[in-house]
This record gives structure tokens, sequence and C-alpha cells, in this order.
């Protein structure tokens, strides 16, 4: 596909069309930009992939993956170091109270190696797998959320994972021994006015004459690690030139060359330690060789990325998940009332077990996707977006689950509690906390339409045409017969399948009935999407709820799945854990029925209508009777090119005495 307007470059290969001056592209070339950035080639075997084909690949997670006996051994060392350092030198209320992680705790994540966790031992790094750097992460988040947050954005999407994956040995000579050894990175993405569109992207990187680089411009918001970072990784748009494609480009920059000013540390809900920035760059030199895979390839990098990085976020929400846990079952043993303890009484026993299955399978969801992601024999980029969405979304209900069993010491901070001589579990603070996970490195929205985009694929690749009003006669034509000989083969693998045989599954014991009905409800969920497609169309993809609960149906699937075979597994060491697996599925069913139910018995057209009505502002007279926010400042804050008239406030931590 082209775009459409006279200002716009090619988005091939994530070109991305320039903005107007007003910032704005069209729908249709910020839907080209998305879609020239993602991973097109399915090279290796996905489950998630096929999940939503109707394919129920349990081979593809039976037996249950196993992790290097001598990475578990290295891993476990660092591990029991981390967590004596954290329960001893850690003082996650002061961070609270101070909204600063102290200096000294910076230096000694690094004694420790924590900054170097993902980064391969010849360049100093720990050299971690997915799986145990994830398990650190969780005990870090687990003293302070927003020490979890700092060693995430350094290294999942910070410099060392993009240069793992996409830099040159040159590259990682030079930068990965620093951020090793305790240096700091973040990643530079989004921009006033620029959040999950990045067609919009208006910071620029401008060629210098003389070849050796280029000068940045622009300003970028919400920089996790900001304040601090070193070293960056930065986003920015080359343009086309002669002999140049231009593009969407990731550039290495150092964190104190001359034009970059931090304008801001922002504030937040939760995660009050976090060092969050507002960044100005301003005729900011960058060598070319600090170019990331080359003009053009920042968005599929950044994509690419997070494949990986996105494990992060949920490992911290597992562990807020066991924090809850402990809370609420400790809880509701000790605190009496009408003569028995309140986990015995029903309203707040449904609770507590909701928070025990959904904690089992959050983690076994995780585990399963950072052992696949261990082996590199999976593509997992729809497991790992999955894993992203339900546990930011199962977290924060058990946040607030939890504090609904705390009552209004689940309202009042530690402090206040520990000032009357109470147990100071920080309940509001995890609720607080966990918020920003439904919107951090996707928002739950967005990962719903990156979800489901992958989802229908495989249909998109042989039909796509014959819904692309820009396709003319000859490619519907080829795009018929693909189609014709794809469903012909298709459909009818989904009329019947193992799950209707009642003995199938057999080795599973007890939970073998939860998969038959994976394998049964997979097929019925491809047959939904199908018709769905044939019903919409080239509309389908404005059909959004429709579309998220399809993928929130798959999101279950694959958590039943993954919690079967790993509590059969592990039936002989752990058999509490088919209690569990059993408890979680059930309870994950129930949910499935309800979002069958609202892909076709819903009120989303009609909601749809309402809203339109709104924006005109038909209702606008039910606001009326309170004081609303001041109108004399714009919702989002427009920025003009050239040098910082603002004081920088970046923060350097000192080296170490």
């Amino acid at each position: 596909m082209t775009t459409t307007q006279d200002n716009s470059s090619s988005t091939q290969d994530g070109a991305a069309p320039r903005p107007l001056a007003d910032g704005q592209v069209s729908e249709k070339e910020a839907r080209q930009v998305a879609e020239a950035a993602r991973e097109a080639a399915w090279d290796r075997p996905s489950f998630g992939k096929e999940l939503f084909l109707g394919r129920f690949r349990l081979d593809l997670i039976d037996p249950w993956p196993r992790s290097d006996p001598a990475d578990d051994a290295r891993a476990e060392e660092f591990l029991t170091a981390l967590r004596s350092y954290l329960a001893s030198e850690v003082d996650g209320g002061a961070i609270e109270r101070d909204a600063r992680i102290p200096d000294d705790v910076f230096h000694g994540l690094a004694r420790l190696g924590a900054f170097g966790m993902k980064i391969d031992r010849k360049y100093g790094g720990l050299g971690l797998s997915n799986l145990h750097y994830c398990r650190a992460l969780m005990l870090a988040g687990s003293v302070s959320p927003a020490i979890g947050a700092l060693l995430s954005a350094h290294q999942s999407i910070g410099v060392p994972q993009p240069l793992k994956m996409f830099g040159t040995t040159e590259q990682k000579e030079r930068f990965l021994p620093r951020l090793a050894a305790g240096e700091v990175s973040a990643f530079l993405l989004t921009e006033p006015d620029v959040g999950s569109d990045p067609a919009r992207l208006a910071t620029t990187a401008t060629p210098t004459a003389d070849g050796t680089g280029y000068r940045l411009d622009g300003v970028k918001l919400w920089a996790t690690n900001g304040t601090v970072a070193t070293l960056l990784v930065v986003m920015a748009r080359v343009p086309a030139g002669e002999g140049r494609r231009g593009g969407i480009t990731a550039f290495v920059v150092d964190g104190d060359a001359e034009g970059i000013t931090v304008e801001r540390r922002n504030a937040f809900v939760g995660l009050r330690g976090l060092e969050n920035s507002l960044t100005r760059f301003h005729d900011v030199f960058v060598p070319k060789e600090n170019v990331i895979g080359g003009e053009g390839k920042g968005l599929k990098i950044a994509l690419t990325t997070l494949n990986t990085g996105r494990l992060s976020l949920p490992a911290m929400c597992v562990g807020a998940g066991k924090w809850s846990l402990n809370v609420a079952r400790e809880w509701a043993a000790d605190r009496v009332q009408w003569g028995r303890p309140v986990g015995e009484h029903e309203a707040v026993a449904k609770k507590l077990a909701f928070i025990a299955a959904t904690t089992y399978g959050m983690e076994t969801m995780l585990d399963l996707c950072c052992l696949l992601a261990d082996d590199d024999r999976n593509d997992i980029r729809i497991e790992a977006a999955l894993v992203k969405l339900y546990a930011s979304e199962m977290a924060w209900t058990i946040g607030d689950e939890l504090i609904q069993i705390r009552g209004g010491r689940g309202y009042e901070t530690a402090d206040s509690l520990a000032a009357r001589g109470e147990r100071p579990a920080a309940v509001e603070q995890i609720l607080r906390d966990l918020r920003i996970n439904r919107i951090f490195e996707g928002s739950t929205e967005i990962m719903h339409l990156l979800i489901a985009r992958e989802a229908v694929d495989a249909h998109l690749s042989v039909a796509g045409d014959i819904i692309d009003p820009d396709a003319g006669p000859v490619r519907k034509a080829r795009a018929g017969a693909r189609a014709g000989a794809f469903y012909a083969k298709w459909l009818p693998t989904l009329a019947v399948g193992a799950g209707q045989r009642p003995g199938a599954y057999a080795e599973f014991g007890p939970l073998a009935g939860h998969l038959r009905h994976v394998e049964r409800t997979s097929r019925k969920l491809a047959r939904s999407t199908f018709y769905a497609m044939s019903r919409w169309q080239g509309k389908m993809e404005r059909k959004q709820a429709f579309l998220g609960r399809v993928v929130d149906i798959g999101a279950e699937l694959f958590a039943i799945s993954a919690v079967c075979v790993r509590a059969t597994a592990e039936r002989d060491t752990r058999p509490e854990n088919i209690e569990l697996a059993d408890l979680f599925c059930r309870q994950a069913r129930v949910r499935i029925d309800q979002l069958f139910t609202g892909l076709w018995d819903n009120t989303d057209s009609v909601d749809v209508a309402a809203a339109r009505r709104i924006l005109d502002g038909r209702y606008a007279a039910l606001e009326e009777g309170v004081i609303t926010p001041p109108a004399d400042a714009p919702w989002v804050a427009r920025w003009t090119p050239g040098p910082s008239t603002a004081e920088d406030v970046r923060r350097r931590i000192p080296p170490v005495s």
C-alpha cells in the first residue's frame, strides 16, 4: 500500500510519513506505519497463533520446558545474594516517602551485578535467562516497585536489549560493559503528542553535511529512568533524501551530550520513586556509529525488542500477586468477625480463591513464556503480549480485592498503620503501583488490537486483498483463489477434534477435562472469528470491543493450557498444584462463557452511537452542578523546536567511593 498525502514519504519498512504542521497524519497512514513495523514472517512455531486458528498444538508446550541446570545454579547464587541485600539494606517505605531511590541503593545493586542481569557475561554482565531475570524483578519489586521498574526499563527496553538483538559487535563492546557495571539506560519513544501512534513522531535526526552523524531535535515524554540515565535509546525521524531511505531510526545517545536538557521529573499516582523525565534535544550530535540496525528500522527494533521485553512487566505483576496472597491469607485467618475468621465467610473466601488461583495462573503463563523465549525455538510474540495483557489486568483486580479484604486498613497507608502499632502492610500503595501496568508498554486497548492483528494474520495473508479498497481486480482475483484454497482445507478442521473424545488427554488425569475444553473452545473461537470477518470484512478493524473479547478468550485458553501442563509435570513434587490448576481452570471457564456471550449479546453499537452524541455535547447538561478543571490550558501541551529555557533537573549518581 502507498500513502495518499503529498507530504508523505513511503511507509515501506517503517519509513513513516512526515506529520503535517499540526502533527497529524491520516488514519490510513498511521495504520500503514504500524503494519510496516510489525514482524511479518512466522519462521518458528507459535502456540498462541495456532490456538487462535483453532489448532490446539499442545505438543508445543508439553512436555513442560526445562531450564539449563548450570544456568539455574549460577542464577540461584545471584538471587540469594539479591534477596539478602534487598531484605537487609533497602527500605521500600523510605523510597515511597521520599519519592527517591537513594544513591547507595544504586551502588548496592551495581555491586551485585543487577544492572547487567540480561547482558552477556563476555561484556561483564550476568547473562541470566529470561526466567531468572524475571524472578529477580519479582524480588526487587516486592520490596520497592520503583526498583523493579528501574531495572526493567534499563534492561528490557533500554540500551542492553536492542543492542543484544540488533547491535554491532563494536556497539556492544563500547556500551554494554558500562551498563553492566551500573550505568543506567532509558528508552525514549513517546512524545508530548505521540503515544501509541508512532506515525506522528516529530523528533528529527538530520544527517550532518560531512556525513559523520546526525543532529537530534525534539522533545520526549515519560522516559522511565530519564533523569538518571547516562545512555539513551532515542527514536527519531531521519528525513528521506538522495540515496537515503530515512524513516524512524533508533540511536544510542550519550545522556550527557551537549544540547540535552532534562526539563522535568514527572510525578505519578504510584511508583513514586520512578525517575521519569521530560527531555529536550536541541542540535544534539550523534555519531553515525550509534545507529542501531540501520535507518528506518527503529519501530521494528522497538516492537521486536518488546517481544521478550514485555515479560518484565508481568514478572512484577506476579510478584504483586504473591505479596497480596500472603497478606490476604494471614489477615483473613487472623481477623475474626461474627465469631469466625473473615476468610471463612463465603464473600471473602471467594476473593481468597481468586487471588490464589490467579496468581498461580499468572506465574505459570510467565514461566512458560520465559522458558519458550530462552530455548529460542518458538515465536512468542503472541504469548508474551497475552501474558502482559492478562497479568496487568488480573493483578489490578487482585490489588482491588485485597483492599476489600483488608477493609478500612486496606485504604490506610503503611506509615499510619505502623504509627498505632499494626503491621505496616502497604496495600493502598500496591494498588497505586499496579495501575500503571495497564498502560505501560502498550495499554490494554492497544494490546487487544496488537494481539488481534497477529491472531488474524493467516486470514489477512490469504484474503486481505479481498477487503482492501485499494486492491485492484487482479489482486482481488488472486486473493480469492488463495482464500478458496486455504479455507477449503482449514474450515473442515474446525468441525471435530480431540476435545470431543471423552478419553482424550487422559495422561493429564483430573485436568484432562479442562484440556478437552480448550481444544473445543479454540475451534469455537476460530469459527466465531471467521464468521465475524465474513460479516464485517473491512469494517472488522473497527470492531474493537469484539476483538478485545476474542483476545481475552485466547488469553484464558492459553492460561488453562499452561497450568494443566505445569501442574501435571510437577504432580510428584508439588501435588497441591493440581488443586490450584483445577481451581484456576474452573474460574477461567466461567470467564470464557461470559466472554463468548458478550461476542454477540452486547451494547457495543449502542455505546458507540452514544459516544458520538457525548462528544457532540448533547448530554453536557449532565456535567452541571460541579466545579470542573480549569480550561485555561490545553489537554496536550505543544512544544516548539529550540534550546531549552528550563532548568536541567537530571540526577547523576556519584561513583562508588
